[in-house]
């Protein structure tokens, strides 16, 4: 008979110290917890957690070391209508599990009930149809490790797929694509690098699983929102093994990128589990302790409150759940050596009784945390409950995907009418939604594109979505697109729509990078990714998802325009102010922003309120910055003319009076087919000149101060 010892009911999960192994799991509604070992042989080791404090069951083995596999099997009631449910029969996943070995095989065995009998509680085994639970060893050697630390206003935000992005990169060798090894690629990094990205945000890297349904169909669940570990690394994107190799390979590339000084920011899944509704799953959560994890309804306990669209919502209001964020969060920022994350959904960790609340305990325990609340912290400011819509509404420290940014910038460039007022507005920063609350403009990330929806290229490709792979009849993905195709449907060979649709993809990226706040780029979308019109390929494992990298080479004007774009952006702090324009008169009498109309006057409420005005300048005065830099000094820059025509027809623009500046050169065309335009001396223009912009798009011109452009070193 194997020896346990007691233990200790702290640290969760399952800890080596060097001699033995110590499991630790909290369940109020447990009668009994059993501790499963797997060994190699295929048999499985039954021991009883001997010792519980403050309903956390646990106990210490000698001799268990790393890469050992397990799992609890938890002896209680078996209560729908009350909200319990408990089955030894089913083997439950450790929600502090630090790795995952294995796959879900889907099988009626791993459900609690029985499909031909629903009120018929299922007793099969599931232990062979379980993925497992694995010890880890946590050493590392993180050398001379240094977290980037990147000021928000400098940050530029590359959003990734650990899979998609490697699949196909021929540098890349092919048993690391689609890895962890294979994002730290020195090849990948180049090309970063070379875009002047400072954080990449991964999407899912929680352990996660397949829906049932896809799998059914011959799909899987791509993206990764259906997390049931949030400690363990996906076990699947480790090229090394899945008994605790997914952990070192992770930290080998959190490592690889710091010494590149880029950020590593997690895109997290703490609103809902992969278990599903009732009628899911039981894997773990559930099966250990259903009502302290999960929402559940007041009336019928038998059902999940569902703010997320996918049949459960993580609880909360409890302190068990909301310690297991909180263990989550701190174990990637100081044991993983991540910089920050971006929480899914993050409306519906706000929700107290139903309503979102700023003020809720998920944001007081994030505040006052002294690791959580020093790393970077984006929303998703929303959820699918009512009134989960929250853009401009999080607390101070938080930062929010923008969505209304997203939502005007497609608008404006579209042609939608009177979208210009919202437009100037977001190209400033969003004062309209974060300056009452203290914030400033990196509050805003700002995005046209992003795993959800159409990438770039299909963006002014398509005027409907192509969803026919995903196996719903085209019924599945938003169908708000706020896209044009540019005059035709799909991939075409009209040389004018191709040359129209290119210059809607400079438009985009050129306001992108040129906004107050932070931009954030979708992989793939600067050599031209296309998803052939897929606006929600959640479930495409393939190259509709993947990014193709030939496309460096037949889409390489494009990325030598995005790496000019970038420069510009990094090399000017009058595009990266971190405080908003204020528009006061400063001390040499010009103010910091002035918008203006195609003739040269200042804009009067009047010319903003004109349905059809698509067109307008927008001068950046670089010599009022009033911030101070780090060491107190007073920062100035060049100035920066902006002239911007999302008109139909070429618009003639007359360049503002001698306060505005004596000499303006042209320094980026978007209606240019050349990357990186040089306009020679003799185009510079003097105030009251005529200057035609082309339609649709934007010409920037440049100002230079007297003692020379800013260096970049702020």
């Amino acid at each position: 008979m194997r020896e346990i010892w007691p233990g200790e009911p702290y640290p969760l999960g399952g800890t080596w110290d060097g001699v033995g192994t110590n499991f630790s799991v909290f369940s109020e509604v447990a009668e009994r917890v059993e501790l499963c070992l797997f060994h190699d042989d295929g048999s499985e080791e039954r021991v009883d957690l001997p010792e519980v404090d403050g309903f956390v069951w646990h106990g210490y083995l000698p001799g268990i070391a790393p890469g050992q596999r397990y799992g609890f099997r938890v002896h209680g009631p078996h209560r729908p209508s009350t909200g319990h449910r408990c089955n030894p029969a089913k083997l439950l996943l450790d929600p502090y599990a630090k790795a995952i070995e294995g796959e879900l095989r889907w099988n009626e065995a791993v459900f609690p009930y029985h499909f031909t009998d629903p009120g018929k509680v299922n007793t099969v085994d599931s232990a062979p149809y379980m993925p497992k639970s694995v010890v880890i060893n946590p050493f590392f050697d993180w050398g001379t490790d240094r977290r980037p630390h990147t000021p928000y206003h400098q940050t530029v935000i590359y959003e990734a797929h650990v899979r998609g992005l490697t699949m196909r990169h021929p540098a890349v060798p092919r048993e690391q694509r689609g890895t962890y090894a294979g994002v730290g690629h020195p090849a990948i990094i180049d090309h970063l690098l070379s875009l002047g990205v400072t954080a990449v945000e991964l999407m899912p890297v929680h352990h996660f699983v397949p829906e049932h349904f896809l799998v059914a169909r011959g799909l899987t669940n791509y993206w990764g929102y259906n997390t049931m570990a949030y400690l363990a690394p996906h076990g699947p994107y480790s090229s090394a093994g899945q008994r605790g190799e997914q952990v070192l390979e992770f930290k080998a590339m959190v490592r690889a990128l710091h010494e590149a000084g880029i950020e590593v920011i997690l895109d997290v899944v703490y609103n809902h589990t992969a278990e599903g509704d009732h009628m899911g799953p039981t894997l773990g959560f559930r099966g250990i302790d259903n009502a302290a994890y999960y929402r559940l309804h007041d009336g019928d306990r038998r059902y999940y409150l569902d703010y997320t669209g996918c049949g459960n919502s993580l609880n909360v209001r409890s302190p068990h759940a909301l310690q297991l964020i909180m263990d989550s969060l701190r174990y990637w920022v100081l044991e993983m050596h991540v910089d920050g994350f971006r929480f899914d959904l993050a409306s519906a960790l706000a929700r107290e009784l139903h309503d979102v609340d700023r003020l809720s305990a998920f944001f007081d325990l994030i505040q006052q945390d002294p690791v959580i609340s020093q790393v970077k912290l984006i929303a998703e400011p929303w959820d699918v409950g009512p009134g989960g819509y929250q853009v401009g509404n999080f607390p101070p420290l938080w930062t929010e995907w923008n969505g209304k940014y997203r939502d005007v910038v497609r608008d404006f460039w579209r042609g939608t009418g009177s979208a210009m007022p919202e437009f100037a507005s977001r190209l400033a920063g969003s004062a309209d939604l974060y300056a009452s609350s203290g914030r400033r403009p990196v509050a805003s990330i700002n995005f046209v594109t992003c795993h959800d929806g159409f990438t770039l290229t299909d963006l002014v490709s398509y005027d409907r979505k192509h969803n026919q792979a995903n196996g719903e009849d085209n019924r599945d993905g938003t169908d708000d697109n706020r896209s044009w195709n540019s005059g035709a449907e799909g991939p075409v060979e009209d040389p004018a729509i191709v040359r129209l649709r290119q210059r809607q993809r400079r438009n985009f990226l050129t306001t992108l990078f040129l906004s107050q706040g932070v931009p954030m780029l979708s992989h793939g979308d600067e050599i031209g990714r296309t998803q052939r019109g897929n606006n929600n390929a959640y479930c495409q494992d393939n190259e509709i998802a993947w990014v193709d990298w030939s496309l460096l080479h037949t889409e390489a004007d494009l990325l030598e325009f995005v790496r000019a774009l970038s420069d510009l952006r990094r090399a000017h702090p009058v595009f990266q102010r971190r405080r908003f324009f204020h528009g006061r008169s400063p001390e040499d009498g010009r103010r910091d922003l002035v918008w203006l109309t195609p003739t040269g006057k200042e804009m009067t409420a009047g010319d903003w309120h004109t349905g059809y005005a698509k067109s307008m300048g927008v001068y950046l005065n670089g010599e009022a910055i009033t911030e101070p830099g780090p060491r107190g000094e007073r920062i100035v820059d060049d100035s920066f003319l902006l002239l911007i025509n999302a008109h139909h027809e070429d618009m003639t623009f007359t360049l503002p009076g001698a306060e505005f500046g004596s000499r303006w050169t042209t320094v980026l065309d978007t209606a240019d087919d050349s990357p990186r335009p040089e306009a020679p001396a003799d185009e510079d223009r003097r105030p009251g000149a005529r200057v035609t912009v082309t339609a649709r798009s934007v010409q920037v011109m440049r100002h230079p101060l007297s003692s020379g452009p800013y260096d970049g070193t702020r």
